[in-house]
C-alpha cells in the first residue's frame, strides 16, 4: 500500500487526488492545503460580490474526501519537504510520510518593492478565498479601492465590488486594460462598460508612494505623475508568481517555477508538480490535466503531459464576452485580418501561413477551431479571405475504407 500526498487543494490538486483515487482505490491519500476550504479561484469574485457563499465556491461536493477516503489537512502550511526521508513537514511539528508527493501550490500575488506597500495590513491580493475573506472584511470599513493592474484578477475584483458600490480606481503601466489579452479596439470595449460602471482608469501610470496612517494602513496612493488617490484598501493584481519557495528550500530544482520534465516528475525522486506552480499555463483546464497526468505517472502508468494550447483566456464582465489565444502582438511579417460589426469583433494573425493570434468578443462560439488550428500549426494558406467563417469540416478529409472512416488532415 503506498502512500501519496498531495500539497495544495486547488485545481491541479483536487484533479490528482480523483484520478488517484480512481487509479488507486486501496491506497492511502492525503491533501494538505493552506485553505479551510476547497474554492474555484476563477469563482473568486463571485463570493466578493456577495452573489454566493463560501459553499457555493466549492468545485467538488460536500462530501468529497469523505466519500472517496481522502484525508484533506486543512488550514495548515508544508513548510519543508525532506526528499531523503520523503517526509513532508507542516503545521507546528507534524510531519508526514510519501511514498508519491505531488507539489501543487499554485501561484501567488507579487507586492513591488513600492514604499509601505509591502508592510501596510490594508494591501492585499486575490488569488484565494483567504484573500477575498480579507478584502471583504475591509471593505465593510471604507469604500474607496485602488486596484494595481487591470488584468483578469484586476477586473475580476473590479467587478465584484462594483457590484457593491465601490468608489474604483484602476492604475496600469500599459497603455490599455487587460494588456496581455486584447488589442487596442477590444481594450477599448472594456474600458468603457466597466467606466459605465463607476471605474475610473489610469492608463500608463503607476503607483510610486503612499501616504499612511497611524496604524500603517495606506489612506492615499501616490501615482508617479504626483497626484494623490485617496482609497480604504488597495488590490494588487499586477501579476502573480508560482509558489516555488517550498520546493526552492527543500533542494528541488527551480528556475522561475518548478522544474519538471515532460512527465511532471522535479529533480527529486518520487515528486511531481503540476498546476500554476510548474509555469506551464496559468488557467484552469490546463491546471486540471496537469493534476491528471501527473496523478497517472505517481500510479505508475507513464503518461506525457500534452503541451496546453499556447495562452488562452476567456473572460466575461457584464455581459461582454471575450476569447483571446495565441500571441496578438507578434505582427511583424504578419497579416493581421480584422471583422467588425456593431455586436461583434474578431481578430486573426497569421505568419508563414499559420494562426499564431486569435481575438474574439461579443461571440465566441467556434473558438475551439482557432484553438487547434494555432496549437497545432495547422497550415491556413489559402483560407485567409474566409478565416472568420472556417469550421473543422475545412481541414479534415473522409476517407471510406473497408467500411471504416478516417479522418486525415
Amino acid at each position: 500500500m503506498e502512500r501519496f500526498i498531495i500539497i495544495g487543494a486547488g485545481a491541479a490538486g483536487i484533479s490528482a487526488a480523483k484520478t488517484l483515487r480512481v487509479l488507486r482505490p486501496k491506497d492511502i491519500i492525503t491533501v494538505i492545503s493552506i485553505d479551510e476550504k476547497v474554492h474555484s479561484r476563477c469563482m473568486l469574485h463571485k463570493y466578493l460580490s456577495r452573489e454566493r457563499d463560501a459553499q457555493q465556491i466549492n468545485f467538488v461536493e460536500a462530501n468529497f474526501f469523505e466519500k472517496n477516503d481522502i484525508t484533506h489537512i486543512t488550514c495548515e502550511a508544508v513548510t519543508k519537504i525532506d526528499t531523503a526521508a520523503k517526509t513532508v513537514f507542516y503545521g507546528e511539528n507534524y510531519s508526514a510520510p510519501y511514498d508519491k508527493l505531488l507539489i501543487a501550490t499554485g501561484s501567488g500575488f507579487f507586492i513591488p518593492p513600492i514604499p509601505h506597500f509591502r508592510e501596510a495590513p490594508n494591501v492585499f491580493g486575490f488569488r484565494d478565498l483567504s484573500d477575498a475573506m480579507k478584502i471583504d472584511l475591509a471593505f465593510a470599513r471604507g469604500k474607496r479601492v485602488f486596484i494595481v493592474g487591470s488584468g483578469l484578477v484586476g477586473l475580476d475584483a473590479a467587478s465584484a465590488l462594483c457590484e457593491r458600490g465601490a468608489e474604483i480606481t484602476i492604475a496600469e503601466m500599459a497603455p490599455r486594460v487587460m494588456p496581455l489579452q486584447t488589442d487596442d479596439y477590444a481594450a477599448s470595449i472594456y474600458q468603457k462598460t466597466f467606466e459605465e460602471h463607476g471605474c475610473r482608469f489610469l492608463l500608463g501610470i503607476g503607483a510610486s508612494d503612499a501616504v499612511v496612517d497611524k496604524d500603517g494602513n495606506i489612506t492615499e496612493v501616490i501615482l508617479s505623475t504626483g497626484e494623490h488617490i485617496p482609497c480604504g484598501l488597495v488590490i494588487m493584481a499586477a501579476g502573480v508568481r508560482p509558489r516555488i519557495q517550498l520546493a526552492q528550500d527543500s533542494g528541488i530544482a527551480v528556475e522561475r517555477a518548478i522544474c519538471v520534465d515532460e512527465h511532471l516528475r522535479t529533480s527529486a525522486a518520487d515528486v511531481y508538480a503540476a498546476g500554476d506552480c510548474t509555469g506551464l499555463s496559468g488557467v484552469w483546464p490546463d491546471a486540471v490535466s496537469q493534476g491528471e497526468a501527473a496523478a497517472e505517472n505517481m500510479a505508475g502508468i507513464p503518461t506525457v503531459y500534452e503541451k496546453p494550447y499556447p495562452f488562452k483566456n476567456t473572460s466575461n464582465f457584464f455581459g461582454v464576452t471575450m476569447l483571446s489565444a495565441g500571441r496578438l502582438d507578434l505582427t511583424e511579417g504578419a497579416e493581421v485580418l480584422v471583422h467588425k460589426t456593431p455586436n461583434e469583433y474578431k481578430k486573426a494573425v497569421v505568419k508563414d501561413g499559420k494562426l499564431t493570434g486569435f481575438l474574439s468578443l461579443g461571440n465566441i462560439s467556434n473558438s475551439g477551431l482557432y484553438l487547434y488550428l494555432i496549437k497545432n500549426g495547422i497550415d491556413i494558406s489559402g483560407k485567409q479571405n474566409r478565416i472568420f467563417r472556417l469550421s473543422f469540416a475545412d481541414f479534415y478529409g473522409i476517407n471510406q475504407k473497408n467500411g471504416e472512416f478516417t479522418y486525415n488532415i
